[in-house]
């Protein structure tokens, strides 16, 4: 089984770096009030008001980094949303092509189950085990498989399915797998 991985998609690291950011900008235009108040209380060194203006323009250029980032953060958190539900749409939709084939092979329910263990890429003996059966069994499960689907072995049964989703082909209306060409 493989590690979970963290979803690098996860806006925290941007929303801290943004925060930073944030206070960065609250200290650069607090310094440079400060410093212009003390230029018109006549307290400030020479040369100072043109340092301020710089502290000034360096504040503003990063609050509008930081209005950038934000709306760019607030995007793609917009975006994520929309492929996550249409990823979730189109598994929905193979779903939905490989129980209907699924249906017109006419599999009893635990044709079903081994079907869909096969499907998802299980070895027989990984069916076995999740079905607690013998693996004679499932074989004999999975022979009556290939013969309702009108395949010969796994191989030809996904095709089978990936040319169906594909829509190269269309999926059988109930006249059975005995009328497919072989």
């Amino acid at each position: 089984m493989r590690p979970q991985r963290q979803d690098p998609a996860r806006p925290w690291i941007l929303i801290a770096v943004i925060a930073v950011q944030a206070l960065c900008a609250a200290v650069f235009l607090g310094d440079m009030i400060a410093d212009l108040g003390g230029l018109e209380a006549g307290e400030a060194e020479h040369g100072e008001g043109p340092h301020a203006y710089i502290e000034g323009l360096a504040a503003l250029a990063l609050a509008a980094a930081i209005v950038i980032e934000t709306r760019i953060l607030l995007w793609l958190l917009r975006r994520k949303a929309h492929l996550e539900e249409t990823l979730n749409a189109a598994q929905a939709a193979v779903q939905d092509v490989i129980d209907a084939e699924f249906s017109t092979w006419g599999l009893t329910p635990a044709e079903l189950d081994v079907a869909t263990f096969l499907v998802k890429g299980l070895s027989t003996a990984e069916i076995a085990a999740m079905r607690g059966s013998a693996e004679g069994t499932v074989k004999a499960q999975l022979n009556a498989i290939y013969r309702k689907s009108g395949t010969g072995n796994r191989a030809e049964l996904m095709s089978l399915l990936i040319d169906t989703m594909m829509g190269q082909r269309q999926p059988d209306t109930g006249e059975g797998a005995a009328s497919r060409p072989a």
